[in-house]
């Protein structure tokens, strides 16, 4: 029959559930594969009615019937059957056709349907896992001889699709006969696995979920019409196909899945070996159902609803090896990640190997450990572990200070030595790097040879020129009282590669090759790579070295610790986070007002450019710090320091060039009233210093700020921040403070088209308060772009009018540029600038010493000669050759590399592009900033702040390992001041997860 021929409107099913259970409501029509299914509201409650297509099997519905009522009285969630006007579960109706109709009410799950809820969440899948394993356990026992019908979405049967391989081809087509091909050779082990009735269709559709848009949880699955007695690892398998649906690494995504059902339900290791088949099978059926529906329902879209994310896992799914796939399901059940890994580690255990069974022309059995962690001291500048030959010096005078220890180590090493694209990916959760090392290097001479540990058969030989992250590689499996595993030996010389062939029986102790030289062996300093595997999942010519740290478990169980066979206390590895005591020992001894950036605080240990990277080589873009002017640990700078601090560091008093040096880079920068300068030791220092100039000059301590104005920690610093001294804890301004409004013209005070004389006009009743009280202003302070504030512009033609008013009473101008300053607002080199005016006084601190503690004052000769008092100013860091020598290197590099230009071109890209978000997402209510110092709100449509969304987005896109923070008046701004070496790819993947977390239900909601 036609689709259109026998449909049910929503009218006609009010009038039949008014009939059949006299019921008045209003039906709202829902997806159904086989059932009309209507969402019924009315004043009794709500309801799901479902009405059969014609001639449908009774059976098949009393069989539902009996099921619902079978787990009616368990604690899930689960919709109760509603009997009709006579006392029965299931009434029948005759259709305008003729044709007899089969009726059913149910009670409504209140909540949201899975398909519309984003994210989909480690948590909420683990949730749907528990439900899922709960409901199995409460349908054990259960039988009716429906359960047993053929049925084609039991995956048990899913050998039919084979007959209709004709509707596919190519690509498609190989996908698909590589499952079945794989589900059929496996299926007579796979049919002896537990069976039940299960729900078997936990899609989209059928799960519900709570409405809580920050932690939701599973609240049923619902819809019994697909529940079969078939392999209980079917349902397991059904529940992952569609909740896996949409993520990079679907695999990653099936994990908590699978956990929070096997908490509910533990599931056999046995049952586990086919979970991966059972998943592929499931989209098989799937997207050959689909096909066919296209020929018999082109009408009916529900039927083809999961057919493009289907093939989209199903593509992602045959890249898998199933063998890893298995040990992860087993991981995550709690079992050992390779089923033999304790029988082989106990076997190797108890071998009789030492280092001289591998290296028999070395006489030394002693280990040198060499830290290469992500964290490693030794290992330095990652300007030099890039470089081969500083690399292999370093390597050569540790040897020499050891000429009796071989250099060894790094199993389970998070390193951050890997760094070309290879080693990277776009996991679930943004930016994924390979850094955990799976086996132990030694450091020994180039041509040092080689032998076996154990009797083997050569598997792999490798051609250097083929793979670069060995080298030269041969591979050999040997056997653990009859149990395969493997030993890796890689960055050979080439000539090893001529030694054996695949196919070779070795005996233990045979020469397998020679350690090959730098240019041969694919890496830095002459080394072996010694690894061992307890299965070559679906490598055949190389293998994996390096793991992602959120696959660690498994790894580290396929590939266990050689140091089983040496035993040395030199090799022992523990790399485990000890992130939570350092956090504990923080709260209990550091200052109790120092706060952490996130909930989830991050330990970080590396700096790299744009990245900072946490202590397990996780790479996180950084957006907030503007500290690291020029990039975290910029080569230029650490060098620069590095030397200098090797040969002279003191204070000012002596001659030297380095002080004179970064005043003349300084100076050349500023306009020629600003030529003296005066070097501190951070951004509160330069401000703490411009007020006793301004004091000095004006004899006056009355200071004019804006409102949320944030100008450092000391104690003069804290009594002209507003946003100290209004914020929580403060006590509000001083007698001698005088605030004006935020010069805010989207959000603040004055908003219209006099917004400018508005703000001015507060400045001129600041400057007569102050003259009320028989005195006169001694300054006004500002930054240029208002960053605490919320990354506020000043409008334009209110710094001039007011700096003109303040000087006219006889008060000092102070630009406060310790977070502009310095070639970050692209147009202008300082922030003063782009307002056409000068300053008396610049204060400038973060960004010059990127990260050293380095700041400076710059002024006017004039404001120079009255500071100078007879008082002298001096400071014992201020000006020391290391902190100059940084900073004229950050100057340089600001020059040199045109990172003020890139500012200006990466700064307007990403403003475009925000702006352009805007128009997709209205909750971003305006979009500021110059130059590498921009922020945008989140505001309602009436502009009401959104603080907890500014959060959660701040708090979501570290998820996805991109740093942001918020500020503002009321923490609703998202404020974005990198490095400046900040490139359109790193603005475009800031972009690509900003709009993926405005598009989740927290953030539209």
């Amino acid at each position: 029959m036609l689709y259109q021929n026998i449909k049910i409107d929503a009218n006609k099913a009010e009038q039949i559930l008014f009939e059949k259970f006299k019921i008045e409501g209003t039906a709202k029509e829902l997806p159904g594969e086989i059932d009309f299914n209507f969402k019924i509201k009315s004043t009794n409650g709500q309801y799901i009615l479902k009405i059969s297509r014609p001639d449908e099997n009774i059976q098949y519905l009393e069989y539902q019937q009996a099921l619902l009522k079978h787990v009616e009285s368990t604690e899930n969630n689960l919709p109760k059957v509603i009997e009709d006007r006579n006392g029965d579960s299931i009434s029948s109706v005759i259709d305008d056709e003729g044709n007899e109709r089969y009726v059913r009410l149910l009670s409504w799950v209140d909540g949201r349907l899975w398909s519309s809820v984003n994210p989909k969440s480690n948590e909420l899948r683990f949730s749907l896992g528990q439900h899922a394993g709960r409901l199995t356990k409460q349908l054990q026992g259960f039988e009716h001889k429906e359960a047993h019908r053929e049925f084609h979405w039991d995956v048990a049967q899913g050998s039919w699709t084979l007959d209709h391989t004709a509707l596919f081809s190519d690509e498609k087509l190989a996908i698909l006969k590589y499952f079945q091909q794989r589900f059929k050779e496996n299926y007579k082990e796979y049919d002896k696995l537990r069976k039940s009735v299960v729900h078997n269709d936990a899609n989209d559709n059928n799960v519900v979920v709570s409405t809580n848009l920050i932690k939701p949880e599973v609240e049923a699955i619902i819809d019994f019409g697909d529940a079969v007695h078939t392999q209980i690892i079917n349902d397991v398998a059904i529940t992952c196909a569609y909740a896996i649906m949409g993520f990079n690494n679907p695999l990653e995504a099936a994990l908590s899945i699978v956990k929070g059902y096997h908490q509910e339900f533990p599931l056999e290791e046995k049952e586990l070996c086919f979970l991966f088949d059972a998943i592929a099978m499931r989209l098989v059926i799937s997207v050959t159902k689909s096909a066919i529906n296209k020929l018999k329902e082109p009408d009916n879209e529900y039927l083809l609803i999961s057919e493009k994310p289907a093939w989209e896992v199903l593509k992602k799914w045959r890249k898998i090896s199933p063998e890893y796939a298995n040990y992860t399901f087993r991981s995550a059940c709690g079992f050992t990640g390779h089923p033999n890994e304790s029988i082989v580690k106990e076997w190797l255990s108890e071998q009789n190997v030492d280092i001289s069974t591998i290296f028999p022309t070395i006489g030394s059995k002693d280990f040198l450990p060499l830290d290469l962690g992500v964290n490693s001291l030794w290992l330095g500048n990652y300007s030099e572990f890039n470089d081969l030959d500083v690399f292999d010096f370093k390597i050569n005078q540790l040897q020499k200070k050891h000429p009796n220890k071989i250099i060894a180590g790094g199993y389970l090493e998070p390193r951050a030595l890997y760094t070309s694209d290879e080693y990277e990916t776009i996991g679930n959760y943004g930016r994924e790097s390979r850094t955990i090392h799976l086996g132990v290097d030694f450091w020994v001479p180039v041509d040092t040879p080689v032998h076996l540990p154990f009797d083997g058969e050569v598997t792999t030989v490798t051609d250097n020129n083929k793979y670069k992250e060995y080298g030269g590689l041969i591979i050999v499996k040997h056997q653990a009282n009859g149990i395969p595993f493997y030993t890796l030996y890689g960055h050979l010389s080439l000539k090893s590669l001529e030694l054996v062939k695949v196919g070779d029986k070795l005996s233990k102790g045979s020469c397998v090759g020679f350690i090959g030289n730098r240019e041969e062996n694919g890496s830095w300093s002459p080394h072996l790579h010694f690894q061992i595997m307890l299965s070559m999942l679906n490598f055949e010519d190389d293998f994996q070295g390096v793991a992602y740290h959120s696959e660690i478990d498994v790894w580290k169980s396929i590939c266990p610790n050689p140091n089983l066979l040496f035993k040395s206390k030199a090799l022992e590895t523990s790399f485990k986070s000890n992130k939570e005591d350092i956090l504990r020992y923080r709260k209990d001894h550091l200052g109790k007002s120092l706060s952490l950036q996130y909930k989830q605080p991050i330990k970080i240990v590396r700096g790299q450019g744009v990245y900072l990277i946490d202590e397990f080589g996780n790479r996180y873009l950084d957006t907030v710090n503007n500290v690291a002017h020029v990039g975290h640990e910029n080569p230029k700078v650490v060098e620069a320091g590095q030397q200098q601090m090797a040969v002279l560091n003191t204070n000012s008093r002596y001659l030297h060039e380095n002080i004179n040096e970064l005043a003349q880079e300084l100076i050349e920068t500023l306009p020629p009233e600003l030529s003296v300068i005066h070097f501190v030791n951070s951004g509160s220092e330069a401000n703490e210093l411009a007020i006793r100039m301004v004091k000095a000059n004006t004899h006056q301590k009355d200071i004019i700020a804006s409102e949320v104005g944030y100008h450092g920690n000391a104690n003069m610093c804290i009594d002209i921040s507003s946003y100290k001294f209004d914020g929580k804890g403060g006590t509000g301004a001083p007698e001698f403070t005088h605030i004006i409004p935020l010069p805010d013209t989207f959000r603040g005070k004055y908003t219209g088209e006099s917004a400018v004389e508005e703000y001015v006009n507060e400045v001129k009743r600041k400057l007569k308060s102050i003259k009320d009280k028989g005195r006169n202003v001694g300054a006004f302070i500002i930054e240029p772009i208002i960053s605490c504030g919320g990354q506020i512009e000043l409008p334009e033609g209110f710094l001039s009018q007011a700096y003109e008013l303040v000087r006219n009473e006889g008060g000092l101008c102070i630009s406060d540029e310790v977070q502009t300053g310095c070639g970050r607002m692209g147009k202008t080199f300082w922030g003063f600038q782009l307002h056409n005016v000068v300053p008396d006084i610049v204060t400038i601190g973060k960004p010059l010493g990127n990260g050293h503690p380095l700041a400076a004052v710059a002024c006017t000769q004039e404001v120079a000669e009255k500071f100078a008092n007879g008082m002298e100013y001096f400071n014992t860091f201020g000006g020391n050759p290391v902190s100059c020598a940084i900073g004229a290197a950050v100057l340089k590099t600001v020059k040199e590399e045109k990172l003020q230009e890139n500012a200006l071109e990466v700064g307007e890209y990403l403003k475009k592009r925000l702006k352009k978000l805007t128009e997709k997402f209205p909750i971003i209510g305006d979009v500021r900033g110059q130059g590498l110092f921009l922020g945008f709100e989140l505001v309602t449509e009436t502009k009401e702040p959104l603080p907890e969304k500014a959060s959660y987005l701040a708090n979501r896109m570290k998820d996805f390992k991109v740093l942001m923070s918020t500020d503002g008046i009321d923490n609703n701004v998202l404020k974005i001041k990198p490095p400046i070496i900040f490139s359109k790819s790193n603005a475009d993947e800031l972009l690509f997860f900003l709009e993926k977390i405005f598009m989740e239900d927290f953030m539209i909601s």
